[in-house]
């Protein structure tokens, strides 16, 4: 970390040399700077936010200037996040666009940011979203389809009309629809929509009411629809697909532009899709399987996709390969064709990436797709190998520890849950890494009461520091932290720890302002803690 503590001249000038010669170390090897992770990219004049106050200005000057506001939520460790930097941020139609919107970026670690998050209802990185200049919400745009893709549905969405809610309203009511307006709906970030536009548990029956209202669209998007009525399908509820619906599926696969048309919901869902089309025991099952494989390895090999695309086809062949089998099984019985591509894939992807964002979300990607394919070796030395030259090193330690926990070395993925959380960076994700090594501790060394208090006592005390620490995800986290207290200590063998720790929770409860939302929140925290005691 760069020293705060002002140097004599001679030394300042040496020191910013050094800084420079850092920097260009830094770009020559593809590692963000970190500077260059501030902001989702340099070419784009992004406004950063983190209170209530920046978001204010941003809108005051989309008024002013008669412009959509685009936010953007992101944190700099996460994988799609730096995916979404390296095919779609820093592309010069995308920069070219910007100037028709005001950019904000929300990056969740920056002191008060959870408090925005709370406020637009954004939990997941990325998750990004276009206001017209009054703050009404358009649309929730996908981070997971191609660069090229997600630009045709951003124009569309500044091409203005009604925010999605309305479109939403219009065609649960039977009301004509454009294609503009179908396409707004297929495409609307469901993952990311926190009860915007409905219910969590009722998204299932709305996307195949939707699919099944979608006569009037395009073939591409109606059978998005179809697809991801599919794909919300478990457990028997949901869509029961006919002869017509598994001939649709059928040709979207056979086809390669449909199938890339797809490629997102092919890739992320394949499993939940080729479950709802045939159940376990069906004997179609083996045909579907092929089909969607032969789909994916198309996807997989076609070089106009990103890096990034290609890898998440091949780990959604070794999802449908896995099919039947436990998720949480350590070993994997594949065919030994595709473990090769497993293995070759994995490698040129490390030989190849120069981008440091770019690595930061493929190489982990293919890492967690080595284990998933029962690698856990390979899995291991490409995390190792990648550790320093990523700019968030502490994710990869926490894949290393997932790794080894998964394969019963549990001092192993202790060392490296510590590891990660001592390395994590920004309020936010030190809750909840930190909350991660605590839970990993009552799980795996509930002896260890002292590791266990100290790490439970940091996490209340930087809550304490933290500004938006009972917002969002770092509330999260600390419910997290107390739940895994209470279990720990169900039989009350730990009671005088849980309550010394019960103590610092309540100081930091009683640092909050009366009447701050905060507050009630560490206050039912601290209540549910002390009813479990």
């Amino acid at each position: 970390m760069i020293s705060t503590i002002l140097p004599s001249p001679n030394a300042r000038t040496r020191a910013r040399a050094a800084a420079l010669c850092l920097m260009a170390a830094l770009a020559a090897t593809g590692i963000p700077s970190r500077a260059a992770t501030t902001l989702p990219s340099t070419n784009v004049a992004w406004i950063p936010a983190a209170t209530d106050a920046d978001i204010a200005r941003s809108f005051a000057r989309a008024k002013a200037e008669g412009k959509p506001v685009l936010l953007y939520w992101g944190a700099s460790w996460c994988p799609p996040c730096n995916q979404l930097k390296s095919t779609l941020f820093n592309r010069q139609d995308f920069a070219a666009k910007s100037r028709s919107f005001v950019a904000v970026h929300v990056d969740g670690d920056r002191v008060g940011a959870q408090k925005l998050g709370a406020r637009f209802k954004v939990v997941g990185y990325p998750t990004v979203i276009l206001f017209r200049p009054d703050g009404a919400e358009m649309t929730r745009l996908p981070g997971d389809v191609d660069a090229p893709k997600l630009m045709a549905l951003l124009q569309a969405g500044l091409a203005g009309g009604k925010p999605v809610k309305e479109i939403l309203a219009g065609a649960r009511a039977g009301a004509p629809l454009s294609a503009n307006e179908w396409r707004m709906l297929a495409f609307y970030s469901w993952e990311t929509d926190q009860a915007q536009l409905v219910a969590k548990e009722e998204l299932p029956a709305l996307l195949q009411e939707l699919a099944m209202k979608s006569a009037a669209a395009d073939q591409e998007t109606g059978t998005r629809l179809w697809l991801k009525a599919l794909a919300a399908s478990k457990d028997g509820d949901g869509v029961k697909p006919d002869a017509t619906l598994r001939e649709r599926v059928r040709k979207v696969l056979a086809d390669p532009a449909l199938a890339r048309e797809q490629l997102d919901v092919l890739a992320g869902s394949v499993a939940d899709i080729a479950r709802a089309l045939s159940p376990d025991d069906d004997p179609a099952r083996s045909a579907w399987t092929a089909a969607f494989d032969a789909a994916l390895a198309r996807l997989q090999a076609d070089a106009t996709l990103s890096r990034g695309d290609r890898v998440s086809a091949l780990a959604a062949r070794i999802e449908l390969a896995r099919l039947g089998e436990k998720s949480d099984a350590a070993s994997a019985r594949l065919p030994e064709a595709l473990l090769g591509e497993v293995r070759a894939v994995a490698a040129q992807m490390d030989r190849e990436i120069t981008d440091g964002y770019e690595r930061q979300a493929v190489v982990t990607n293919a890492a967690d797709m080595l284990a998933q394919a029962g690698l856990w070796a390979e899995s291991d030395r490409l995390l190792k190998a990648n550790l320093a030259k990523s700019h968030s090193p502490y994710f990869l330690m926490s894949q290393l520890a997932g790794n080894a926990r998964k394969q019963g070395r549990n001092d192993e993925a202790l060392r490296w849950y510590r590891q990660a959380f001592a390395r994590s960076e920004g309020p936010a994700t030190r809750l909840q890494w930190g909350a991660s090594y605590l839970a990993a501790l009552v799980d795996l060394a509930p002896q260890d009461t002292p590791r266990i208090e100290e790490t439970a006592a940091r996490l209340f005390a930087e809550a304490a520091k933290d500004k938006s620490a009972f917002y969002e995800r770092s509330a999260r986290s600390l419910r997290k932290v107390v739940d895994k207290l209470a279990s720990w200590n169900e039989m009350g063998e730990h009671d005088a720890a849980v309550r010394r720790l019960h103590g610092r929770l309540g100081a930091a409860c009683a640092k909050l302002p009366a009447g701050d939302p905060q507050r009630a929140t560490c206050e039912r925290l601290l209540k549910d803690a002390l009813s479990k005691t």
